[in-house]
């Protein structure tokens, strides 16, 4: 039997191999280059995160009523702030002051050109007010807004301040009523309260209106 030998031409396998080894470098040099620009990409975002400072957010929060008796709300705040990230000592600043000095110390907050304004009642809310047109101002309460002036509409603040409005002095007619309903004969009504307190004005008119209508006369 006659066995037929295949020959190759003289230089086709060095060829085939040349080509194979250059596609190979060609696709190592492109996977170098693609993880060489990552690196680079990577060190640049690294470096420019670590050159830009931390913002420290200043926090002006002020009551006038007693540390003491306000520390429970204090510790709310503190709390609520630490589960959003704000953590004091590290991105956040309290301070205490005096009450009487409260126009000082608001306008002493607006210098330091704090981030937003807490104030706990419209005492607060007042010289916070007068004090800035650009920073917010969040109310922790305010009986009424409107009438105190600080804000356009319960709907549609406008301005600078938004917050918490609570409804008492609304609730104060349905109050009387209860009272009416356990007192029937009642004719007569003290109202203890002090008049110049901001938000008075309103609670008083809505039990005004109430003891009008259920024919009871007010002593304020």
């Amino acid at each position: 039997m006659m066995r037929k030998k295949t020959e190759r031409e003289p230089g086709t396998e060095s060829k085939g191999h040349s080509a194979e080894k250059k596609r190979a470098r060609k696709l190592m040099r492109k996977n170098v280059i693609r993880l060489t620009l990552c690196a680079v990409l990577f060190a640049l975002s690294y470096f420019a995160s670590a050159q830009q400072p931390k913002k420290f957010h200043r926090i002006g929060y002020l009551a006038a009523t007693d540390p003491a008796s306000d520390s429970a709300r204090s510790e709310a705040i503190r709390l609520a702030l630490r589960e959003l990230g704000y953590i004091e000592g590290q991105n956040i600043a309290t301070e205490e002051g005096k009450p009487d000095r409260l126009p000082a110390l608001m306008a002493e907050l607006v210098n330091l050109k704090v981030d937003v304004i807490l104030s706990a009642g419209a005492a607060v809310t007042r010289p916070a007010k007068d004090a800035t047109r650009t920073i917010p101002i969040v109310m922790a309460q305010d009986t009424d807004p409107v009438g105190n002036g600080f804000v356009a509409s319960l709907a549609r603040p406008g301005g600078n301040i938004t917050g918490l409005s609570s409804y008492s002095a609304e609730l104060n007619g349905k109050r009387l009523e209860l009272l009416k309903e356990i007192v029937p004969k009642l004719s007569r009504l003290a109202v203890v309260g002090e008049s110049t307190y901001p938000g008075n004005a309103q609670s008083l008119k809505e039990t005004e209106f109430a003891a009008g209508a259920l024919q009871v006369q007010l002593q304020y």
